[in-house]
């Protein structure tokens, strides 16, 4: 067995594999960015090395960093996790060169089944079903546009090379098929350095299907059952499940069967994915699903395998890596209910998942009620040098609607800011009617994303949960806390003078509360019973240093007011100091000393981790004092201004 392990990657693929690792008492070693440093990863190691800068070409993927490093260590293998240099065949070599142990596929594999065009080849003549196409050499424009006419519209122009949706091109007319062709040629060119393309028939209803297969030294080769990976955007997977919904046992057992047949036609060792794409328009059925393609690692959805079938695959993998034969054989593998994958990443939905990146200031991820693979914790950085995953939230049932309806609480239930989050639509998704009834297919998502996307803005319930723990803050200088699943109870007012608030002398109560929700001002009123009674409001609310979040399920919305909670809004103190919020950066500046401002005018605008908050002027008056300016680094509660009354 192998002794000491030395992880090249990062994030939650690194944690897990020191988890098996540590149960197998094998010693682990981490490499690792300097960015990363303060990573779990790395202090979940019983080594670690740091192997470069924050760009994964220097660190990541400098293949001779990683061997130096486990040199340095006395590593007796290498690991590469999936991404980066995981598929790599020159790096696997170089590492079995070294005289080290490759936990993972063999070189010649790796090749084989690395250009599209020739895995095809390949597993046509193996006999594994393929899609209709043209594989050939002759790359003319002319040649490609007969062939793609002859096989008929739509059609998919793919690069030989690629992956990750990248050079990939549908085109649905005969007279779009030239354009479609450079614009693909030069994606391809820019991504991999190869612009070969193949060209195939474009399946109108496909299903992802995808078959886990595990090889040893031995000649041993099982399956491990399929994985349905339809639930797709823009070629990236979304939802994944195990098994396949709608899948018989006769097509199962075909489609189990090829996968078999296509990793034993290259010698396959270790852990391994075949992908079919199936024709779902009358079902799934055995003819109408073909080879798409093989992944030569560890999938990123491999728990939803190992949740049905209570095998470790990482295990597997360091067991066949060792000259162990395979745990087990076919007969002994079966299927045990219905597992669930949701990638939550760091983006955006309201601004067309755009990238969020920055400080976790606040993060709870449900590891009570799923699994839970992430590879950041509270306090850690969201960096823009790698893939925005902050987890997988992996749940399993006995029936598929007990896993869909576990996910759509563990997707509700993760909480994350100021990053923002693809939590609330992860569960809009799992929720979706034609989602719960398996009526799915590639095209899903970007079809119905109109009604999946989340409201951006907080509705009224929000708004008067944030409200009412913004004038509890500002009158008895205590922000909430966290207070259990879903609800926020408020308070009695137990001090005789809190109700007081928004006394006027010889006039009605003003309880007009001025806030920045989300960076823009809001004014709401509360009444004497929003601030008194017991009843339960459907929101939670919570404090993040000097801000209050408040929410319905994992949608997040932040919360400032000042002191005086009638008068001022976040950043603004009741003698017209303008102070920042929190840390960041200023973006713009829309005053200048001795400007007239008017209540409610926009004053600074500052930005931190992606998000912008405007600071605005409490009163009418004037710009007595300015010290920002745009573009600078401030501190939280930094003055940035204060605006004076005019005189009488």
């Amino acid at each position: 067995m192998i002794q000491s392990l030395l992880i090249a990657n990062r994030g939650e693929i690194a944690r897990r594999v020191i988890r098996t690792a540590r149960a197998m008492d094998i010693r682990t070693i981490a490499v690792h960015s300097d960015v990363d440093a303060d990573m779990p990863f790395v202090r979940e190691a019983d080594e670690a090395v740091c192997i470069g800068a924050a760009p994964a070409r220097e660190s990541y993927l400098d293949q001779s960093k990683i061997l130096a490093a486990a040199k340095q260590t006395g590593a007796q293998a290498i690991h590469p996790g999936y991404g980066f240099l995981s598929e790599n065949a020159e790096f696997a070599e170089a590492v079995i060169a070294a005289g080290l142990v490759w936990v993972g596929a063999p070189p010649a594999a790796i090749r084989a089944m690395g250009l599209k065009d020739a895995a095809k080849a390949l597993m046509a003549k193996a006999g594994v079903p393929v899609t209709p196409g043209y594989l050939g050499e002759d790359q003319d424009p002319e040649r490609l546009q007969a062939e793609a006419d002859g096989i008929g519209y739509p059609v998919l122009i793919k690069a030989v090379a690629g992956g990750g949706g990248k050079g990939m091109r549908r085109v649905e007319r005969s007279e779009d098929f030239a354009d479609a062709l450079a614009s693909c040629r030069r994606e391809a060119a820019s991504a991999f350095g190869d612009d070969r393309v193949l060209i195939e028939k474009y399946v109108l209803n496909p299903r992802h299907i995808e078959v886990q297969i595990f090889g040893d030294a031995h000649g041993n080769v099982v399956h491990l059952f399929e994985r349905d990976c339809s639930l797709q955007r823009r070629h990236q997977k979304v939802i994944e499940e195990a098994p396949a919904p709608g899948m018989d046992e006769t097509t199962r057992e075909a489609i189990c069967a090829a996968a078999v047949k296509a990793a034993k036609a290259v010698d396959y060792v270790g852990a391994g994915t075949i992908e079919f794409i199936a024709d779902a328009s009358e079902g799934l059925r055995a003819d109408r699903i073909w080879f798409m393609e093989m992944n030569t690692r560890l999938q990123v959805e491999h728990p939803v395998t190992e949740e049905i079938t209570g095998q470790d695959l990482v295990e597997w993998q360091l067991r066949v890596a060792s000259g162990e034969p395979l745990p087990r054989q076919q007969h002994e593998l079966a299927i045990d209910g219905w597992a669930m994958e949701a990638r939550l990443y760091a983006e955006d939905p309201a601004k067309g998942f755009l990238p969020s990146i920055g400080r976790l200031d606040h993060l709870f991820l449900p590891d009570h009620m799923a699994r839970v693979e992430s590879g950041v914790e509270q306090g850690n950085r969201v960096s823009p040098y790698y893939d925005p995953m902050i987890a997988k939230l992996v749940t399993h049932g006995a029936s598929r609607d007990e896993a869909r309806r576990a996910l759509v609480d563990a997707a509700n239930d993760s909480v994350v800011w100021p990053v923002r989050t693809n939590a609330t639509f992860l569960a809009r998704l799992a929720e979706d009617e034609a989602f719960a009834s398996a009526m799915i297919d590639t095209g899903y998502i970007e079809r119905n994303l109109d009604r999946l996307l989340p409201e951006s803005s907080a509705n009224e319930v929000v708004l008067r949960a944030g409200a009412v723990a913004c004038v509890y803050a500002a009158l008895d200088g205590k922000m909430p806390h966290q207070v259990g699943k879903g609800l926020y109870r408020r308070r009695e007012i137990a001090a005789p003078w809190n109700s007081l608030f928004g006394f006027r002398c010889n006039a009605e109560p003003d309880r007009r509360v001025v806030l920045v929700v989300d960076g823009e001002r809001r004014e709401i009123t509360l009444d004497r019973s929003s601030l008194e009674e017991h009843t339960e409001l459907q929101a939670w609310v919570e404090g993040c240093g000097a801000t209050i979040l408040a929410g319905q399920h994992s949608q997040v919305h932040a919360f400032t007011l000042s002191a005086s909670a009638n008068a001022d809004s976040g950043g603004i103190a009741g003698d017209g100091s303008l102070r920042a919020p929190m840390p960041g950066r200023i973006v713009s500046v829309d005053i200048a000393e001795g400007d007239a401002v008017t209540a409610g005018q926009k004053l600074v605008v500052i930005e931190a981790m992606k998000m912008e908050q405007g600071l605005i002027a409490p009163f009418d008056g004037v710009v007595a004092e300015l010290m920002a300016v745009a573009g600078a680094q401030v501190s939280e509660g930094a003055l940035l201004a204060r605006i004076e009354k005019p005189q009488a």
